[in-house]
């Protein structure tokens, strides 16, 4: 009874985000511009960031509220508390954060293949003989599950989604140096930020590299047929690593200009945290725990 209670809060959310969508989409003062379309690029996450509706909150204590959360939900490892997690991050991110639906399921849908795969290996097992509650024949051999294993896969999808959730509520709202300045306050080690924040942002480089140089390829037929795509693909990744060493040399060389000595520093926004974000946060946190106490 209380999965199909909050079974039906998450509807609520999504429907309740996809009403608020249709209603700014019919006002002639707030037009909203789609983010993230696809043209080849990458799917940039920092433009929803800085496009969120909660992006002005505290970064600690959006980063704190995520791992906190995220924690609850695998220590308490209950499905109910993980879909009451899931209904109150897709509530952040779409309602108080303004994400359409259709992006914050694009998002989400990143993730969902692995997944699926790796919780489909713990559902399913294999036999030479028709076991289990549900078998399926396979020539020699028998595919077989049985209703505990499908529990247990649907109950670790529920989990995972719901961590995976709580993450990407904080990526969502909070732009990648907010984050980072999280950890800088957090005396994480100089050199492991640095090397994420130089990554982090090389691979959105590499990905615009990479659409450019397909939508070439595209446009001169270059995958008309398997032949070719499988020819232009190994063009494009040869050409992708000369290109990288190229552009790895010449970034390198414009952060030393700019008197770069091992640590980027950004100007950083101050910004308070009310008080009433703590309180909801901390009733939050309460309900998390009274809802695993009652239905442990």
């Amino acid at each position: 009874m209380m999965l199909l209670l909050l079974c039906g809060l998450l509807a609520a959310v999504f429907l309740l985000a996809e009403v608020r969508q249709h209603n700014h989409a019919h006002e002639g003062t707030h037009h909203r511009h789609k983010i993230g379309h696809k043209h080849g690029e990458g799917f940039v996450i920092d433009m929803h960031a800085y496009a969120s509706k909660i992006s002005h909150w505290n970064p600690t204590f959006k980063v704190i509220l995520a791992i906190v959360t995220l924690v609850l939900c695998i220590a308490l490892n209950n499905p109910c508390v993980s879909l009451a997690v899931l209904i109150a991050m897709a509530y952040l991110t779409m309602v108080k954060g303004g994400l359409s639906v259709s992006e914050y399921l694009s998002v989400m849908m990143i993730p969902i293949v692995f997944i699926l795969l790796g919780t489909l290996a713990i559902a399913i097992e294999f036999s030479y003989q028709p076991i289990g509650q549900y078998n399926l024949h396979c020539g020699f051999f028998y595919v077989y599950t049985s209703q505990d294993k499908l529990k247990e896969m649907i109950f670790l999808i529920l989990k995972v989604f719901a961590a995976v959730s709580a993450l990407q509520m904080m990526t969502l709202s909070t732009p990648s140096s907010e984050i980072i300045s999280v950890m800088r306050k957090a005396h994480v080690p100089t050199l492991i930020i640095e090397l994420m924040n130089i990554i982090y942002r090389y691979i959105f480089i590499l990905l615009d590299v990479y659409s450019k140089m397909k939508n070439s390829a595209d446009s001169r037929q270059g995958y008309c047929d398997f032949r070719t795509s499988c020819y232009t693909f190994g063009g494009v990744a040869g050409n992708m690593l000369i290109v990288s060493l190229k552009k790895a040399n010449v970034y390198y060389d414009a952060m030393e200009s700019r008197c770069y000595d091992g640590e980027m520093v950004f100007l950083e926004e101050e910004k308070k945290v009310a008080a009433g974000q703590i309180i909801a946060a901390a009733i939050f946190v309460v309900l998390l725990l009274m809802l695993w106490w009652f239905t442990k």
